[in-house]
């Protein structure tokens, strides 16, 4: 941030979701005529990731002290009040009011504007041109949550399941596309339950052979976090056999003990987990996957946390995301026996261990290996399986975006490094 000046920033935290409501609410705010301003786009996932707005809040009062402070996303949802009293705050949004560009210029009265997202039904798709500073674009599909996992807030803040139109989908990926973009993420909260609320009830793998078969000039789909047990029979081919589709998958596991999964309210069992990747990567030998895993949740013990460490092996995870149990208020979990809190980061951190270990192993094993690579900026890009790749040229005189053929020349512990093919 630059203290004065007259600039419209977003600061985003959370999920892919949130990346691509960050460029709508841009887009929607810029054309109200919102000028000097910082909208800071909130994640509730955890206790830390509140903690996290709230600093970042306050930093950009200090930093920009003209600017008009918007406080929008999960967090601000849930909690206004908490946000509106912060003397840093000049406005509060809603998780639905923030993609209305007049909600950031008209008056109010007081400062929120955060009306009851679990009336709200039904689903408008935006038509975003492109993403500031990216060469990867995010395309909402899906929007809320109808299942009640018991640690999760994230149903009270996004909402009940609602999707956006297949023809919507397509008509937005093929703008991208037309604007250069080569790789395409499809976003939501709950993107396996695509469909369900739409009158045909499409299901996600029949939007994805579509719009595939609708837009043959996109090079690259990528799709966010899914539901291990909820993959349906028309995905499942797509991902074996489709090769735009990339082969990286991030599943939401949470835990790999089946009494603890139970009290979770989680839709899968060990067994079902262990038996996908096996199965997938089995079609599809190149297949990496990666999960969310949460360390330390109530009731948990030692052996049921081994459980956990043993699912990184038995499902061959590649890529972690690995939180300590946060309490969330109003949520089921929260009113369980708790796992202390040095103990959830002791074995947040073991995860964390044996994950860097499961990616050192991959990154190793895909030197002398040819790849393609979508830059991101000069020389350096990812893999179709989402690994880290820098070229062994001065950025300079490396290409500054599009895909291009690398041969991978050696692996640091985060990154492959990578020579453009001749």
């Amino acid at each position: 941030m630059k203290r004065g000046t007259n600039e419209l920033e977003v600061i985003n935290f959370g999920c892919r979701l949130n990346a691509y409501e960050a460029q709508v609410m841009r887009d929607q705010a810029r054309r109200a005529g919102l000028g000097d301003a910082v909208i800071i786009n909130t994640c509730a996932v955890t206790g830390e990731a509140v903690r996290q707005a709230r600093q970042a809040i306050r930093k950009a009062r200090r930093q920009r002290p003209g600017a008009e402070i918007v406080v929008t996303g999960c967090a601000a949802q849930l909690e206004p009040e908490t946000f509106a009293a912060m003397a840093e705050v000049d406005r509060v949004l809603g998780n639905r009011e923030k993609l209305r560009g007049e909600n950031f210029v008209a008056p109010l009265d007081g400062k929120i504007l955060v009306d009851d997202i679990m009336s709200v039904r039904q689903l408008a798709g935006h038509l975003v041109p492109g993403f500031d500073g990216r060469t990867r674009a995010f395309v909402q599909v899906q929007q809320g949550c109808d299942h009640r996992c018991t640690f999760c807030i994230i149903p009270f803040a996004r909402g009940p399941s609602r999707s956006v139109a297949i023809a919507d989908i397509v008509r937005q990926i093929q703008i991208l596309v037309d604007n250069g973009y080569g790789e395409v993420v499809l976003t939501g909260v709950d993107i396996t339950a695509y469909g369900n609320d739409l009158p045909d009830r499409p299901t996600l793998g029949r939007l994805l052979r579509r719009l595939l078969a609708e837009v043959p000039e996109l090079k690259r789909l990528r799709l966010s976090s899914l539901d291990a047990v909820e993959i349906d029979p028309d995905l499942e081919q797509l991902l074996l056999h489709e090769e735009r589709l990339m082969p990286h998958l991030h599943l939401s596991l949470q835990s790999g003990d089946d009494l603890i999964l139970k009290r979770m309210a989680r839709r899968h069992d060990r067994a079902q987990a262990v038996e996908l990747c096996q199965r997938l990567r089995a079609g599809r030998p190149d297949m990496v996957f990666g999960a969310d895993l949460i360390a330390g949740f109530p009731t948990e013990t030692e052996a049921q946390f081994q459980n956990s460490l043993a699912l990184i092996d038995d499902c061959g995870l590649t890529y972690l995301h690995v939180f300590p149990y946060s309490e969330r208020p109003g949520t089921p979990a929260a009113r369980m026996p708790q796992v202390p809190g040095p103990e959830r980061r002791r074995r947040a951190a073991l995860l964390r261990e044996k994950g860097t270990a499961s990616l050192n192993g991959f990154l190793a094993g895909q030197v002398g290996a040819d790849l393609r690579m979508l830059l991101e900026r000069p020389g350096v890009g990812r893999s179709e399986q989402f690994a880290l790749i820098e070229l062994d040229q001065p950025a300079a005189t490396a290409p500054a975006n599009g895909i291009v053929d690398v041969r991978i020349v050696a692996a640091t512990p985060d990154r492959l490094i990578g020579q453009l093919a001749v």
